[in-house]
């Protein structure tokens, strides 16, 4: 397989599949062989006009696609209450499966992931996307390395005017699609990335902005994160303001400070030697900004492919994402303090 290009079939061509379909069409190794969508409204053929070849099949049901010996991978980008039933389905086909976050809206639905997966041997990543932020990527590699001594606190957003951004045909209105579980799992799942797994949650939920959903539309939780380190998400779907991951890293000897959108991050840092004398201006470092930088996530995942490695992103990270957010939502539903149950794997 290492010397053939990958023939991928994407299911779903929502706005996020522009995103991805983009990223693809800048990596050599992969074509995008089909793709599915059941809105007969000529998204399929307008995407497939931008980025695909006149070869490029387009079909209204996933199943059709199921049992073709063309198809190398595929990229799952619907809405999120179908992951579960789609992925299986590809798994138990016998191909390797790219799929969005949030891996599933529900434990449950992430176990029979996992399960299947582990089941068939058939690689599956999930694109938590934060992940290939090279401002993101650049705030780990400095926490790694130490530049700012051991961590204290942690804390990262997610917020977006879902007022706007209801999805086709209202699909993120839900009442299983709590917002921290849909959009808020980035921000959770970059802090389990900077910090480890959270091992319990305290939450508080209101619901003032999008008052007709059946879900809460804002969440601050506080996290207890190991080596005694303290984490916080806030994240809001009707919050008046640009989208946002604003997260800021704090540590001993210096904070890190991101604002989506910015070319540049902040660092301050103290005396390597005496951090009781204070702190220096902030320096400015430059980064690239890449948005949603689904050419990395898909790039990582052929490659992973066509070496025959793991997949860089494991289910078991995607579902544990899932497990925190649900905590979190238990927390606030109950008032008091969760603990975290991880899945096994």
């Amino acid at each position: 397989m290492s010397n053939k290009k990958l023939r991928i079939a994407v299911i779903g061509c929502g706005i996020i599949t522009w995103r991805h379909l983009d990223g693809m069409s800048r990596i050599d190794d992969c074509e995008v062989y089909a793709l599915c969508e059941t809105v007969q409204d000529g998204r399929a053929e307008k995407l497939k006009d931008k980025y695909c070849t006149p070869e490029t099949k387009i079909v209204t049901d996933y199943k059709e696609l199921i049992g073709d010996p063309q198809i190398d991978a595929v990229i799952i980008t619907t809405p999120d209450g179908v992951h579960c039933e789609q992925a299986c389905a590809f798994l138990r086909d016998g191909k390797p499966v790219l799929l969005e976050k949030p891996m599933a809206l529900t434990m449950a639905e992430c176990e029979e992931i996992l399960r299947v997966e582990k089941e068939t041997g058939k690689r599956l990543m999930v694109g938590q996307v934060a992940r290939y932020s090279p401002a993101f990527g650049m705030m780990k590699e400095m926490v790694d390395a130490g530049e700012i001594g051991e961590l204290t606190f942690i804390e990262s957003e997610y917020a977006h005017d879902y007022s706007i951004h209801r999805g086709y045909n209202d699909w993120r209105i839900s009442p299983e699609r709590e917002g921290v579980i849909g959009g808020g799992c980035h921000a959770i799942d970059l802090l389990r990335w900077l910090a480890g797994n959270p091992k319990d949650v305290r939450a508080y939920s209101n619901h003032k902005y999008l008052t007709t959903w059946p879900v809460n539309d804002t969440t601050i939780a506080i996290y207890n994160f190991p080596n005694n380190v303290i984490g916080k998400v806030f994240c809001s779907i009707g919050v008046k303001r640009a989208y946002t991951m604003r997260t800021c890293i704090y540590g001993t000897r210096g904070t890190i400070i991101y604002e989506s959108g910015r070319n540049y991050l902040e660092l301050f840092q103290c005396d390597k030697d005496d951090i009781h004398k204070g702190f220096t201006v902030p320096k400015r470092i430059p980064v690239e900004i890449k948005g949603h930088n689904m050419q990395d996530e898909i790039k990582d995942f052929v490659g992973a492919l066509k070496a025959g490695k793991p997949a860089p992103i494991s289910p078991l990270e995607g579902a544990s994402t899932v497990a925190v957010a649900c905590a979190t939502v238990e927390a606030a539903a109950k008032g008091k303090a969760v603990k975290i149950k991880y899945p096994k794997y």
